[in-house]
């Protein structure tokens, strides 16, 4: 159990760029205890003057497309140039035990020893979307203390990515080689919310594949031209090991944000993002307080009880708890 520390040591700890203090006040945000809630709240409050500052990108992709692989090289290189970067690494936890592999650091040994950034390994849970339940919290709490790159690498396990696209500025999807033959399971949603796509390990024998692959993704984007505004996402090819197109990547990430900021579409973007934030804040807290209400839980109780023994349809039932 974490021990938790007075508001004033969480705030001023972050805002001097403190990676323990930083540790801590994430681990609060991630907390399910009522009175860490709270103070988690109060702490993100007295911080908001300092965030949103930083550049918020989602990285998503196929488990294998290497994801942690490419963040690492990518970041290395962004921490040499002078950005302070930081990475929240989402782990897939297992449906079984909750438990979760928290392997992120490992895979970005060079990122994770370097002063000018930081790596923040967390457990999905049970959070929709590929992403932590309080990952928006962290994203916020790591631009206070100064980080000029944000990165949310989501698990990747073909769920939905509109958690992550609703706390990023931009989302950057990886592709393996042979997307062509199939789409690799990717989805038309997904590809109609990337910003940019990368198809990664374009290297060796694998280099020209890559480029086959990429050839084929801009066609099948380009039949999407029409539901976005803004024309197709570019499609590049990089690769980490031998880094060639790891500079182009970032240059067009770098690219694509300057021009939303320039359109504000940045702005009105993050107001949106807000807005769906203040709303699933309050759906969380609703169901809160309901399952703490002792009559809400016995009634509740006993209508399922009348659904396991058929007496009642599901729908008919639900509406019973709330007294309808």
């Amino acid at each position: 159990m974490h021990r938790r520390m007075s508001r004033r040591d969480y705030v001023d700890g972050v805002l001097r760029g403190d990676r323990r203090a930083l540790a801590r006040a994430i681990t609060l945000a991630e907390s399910t205890l009522p009175g860490d809630i709270a103070l988690a709240a109060d702490v993100l409050q007295e911080l908001q003057p300092h965030t949103g500052r930083a550049v918020r990108i989602g990285v998503s992709g196929v488990p294998g497309a290497g994801k942690s692989t490419l963040l690492d090289e990518l970041g290395t290189r962004l921490a040499a140039r002078g950005q302070r970067v930081a990475v929240l690494a989402v782990d897939p936890s297992s449906t079984v035990s909750g438990g979760s592999i928290l392997g992120d650091k490992t895979r970005m040994e060079r990122l994770a020893r370097d002063e000018r950034a930081y790596v923040r390994p967390s457990p999905s849970g049970d959070a929709a979307g590929g992403v932590a339940r309080r990952t928006r919290e962290a994203l916020l709490l790591c631009e206070a203390a100064g980080f000029d790159v944000v990165f949310v690498e989501t698990v990747g396990v073909g769920q939905s990515e509109t958690a992550v696209v609703a706390m990023v500025d931009l989302l950057l999807v990886l592709v393996l080689t042979g997307a062509g033959d199939d789409l690799q399971g990717i989805k038309r949603g997904l590809l109609e919310l990337a910003d940019l796509l990368a198809v990664t390990k374009a290297d060796g024998d694998n280099a020209e594949r890559a480029r086959r692959t990429a050839g084929e993704l801009r066609s099948a984007l380009h039949i999407l031209q029409s539901v976005r505004s803004e024309g197709p996402a570019p499609v590049l090819t990089c690769s980490a090991r031998d880094g060639s197109g790891i500079d182009a990547l970032w240059d067009a990430l770098a690219g694509r944000h300057a021009a939303d900021r320039s359109s504000g579409r940045s702005t009105a973007r993050r107001r949106e993002q807000d807005l769906a934030w203040f709303d699933a804040t309050v759906d969380e807290l609703i169901r809160a307080r309901a399952h703490a209400d002792p009559d809400f839980v016995a009634r509740r109780a006993r209508l399922r009880a009348e659904v396991a023994a058929t007496h009642l349809a599901p729908a008919a039932a639900a509406r019973r708890v709330f007294g309808d």
